[in-house]
C-alpha cells in the first residue's frame, strides 16, 4: 500500500483544521461571540493542525528512511572499511610491516599433498 494517500489526507486535514481556526478567530474578532467547534477553540484548531502536519512529516520521513536503508546500510559498511584499512596501514607503520602492502590478502598455504594407498606399496 502507497504512504502517498496518507499524507495527503493528513495534510488536507491539517490544512482543514487551519482554515476552520481562522474562520472560527475571524468570528471572534469581529463579534461578541466567541465560537467553538465540537469544544474547540481556535488555538485548539491550530494545535491540531500541527499535529496532522506532525504526523505527515514523520510518515513521510520514515517511508523516505526505509526506501533509502539499503543505500544507508552500503554507505556505512563502505565507511566503516575505509576506517578498517586507515586504522591497519596505521597498525603496519607502526609495528614496522606485516603483510606487505598493508592489507594485501593473505595467501592461503598450499594443500598439504595427498598420499595415495599406491604410494605406499
Amino acid at each position: 500500500m502507497s504512504v502517498l494517500p496518507l499524507v495527503d489526507l493528513l495534510i488536507l486535514c491539517g490544512t482543514g483544521s487551519v482554515a476552520v481556526g481562522f474562520a472560527l478567530k475571524a468570528i471572534a474578532l469581529t463579534t461578541i461571540y466567541r465560537p467553538t467547534l465540537l469544544g474547540f477553540t481556535p488555538l485548539d484548531m491550530l494545535i491540531i493542525a500541527g499535529l496532522f502536519f506532525g504526523m505527515a512529516l514523520v510518515l513521510t520521513a520514515r517511508t523516505w528512511m526505509k526506501l533509502n536503508e539499503p543505500h544507508l546500510q552500503a554507505l556505512q559498511r563502505r565507511i566503516g572499511e575505509e576506517e578498517a584499512r586507515r586504522r591497519a596501514r596505521a597498525y603496519d607503520a607502526r609495528n614496522g610491516g606485516g603483510i606487505e602492502g598493508g592489507l594485501a590478502e593473505a595467501v592461503p598455504p598450499e594443500p598439504a599433498p595427498v598420499e595415495t594407498i599406491a604410494a605406499h606399496r
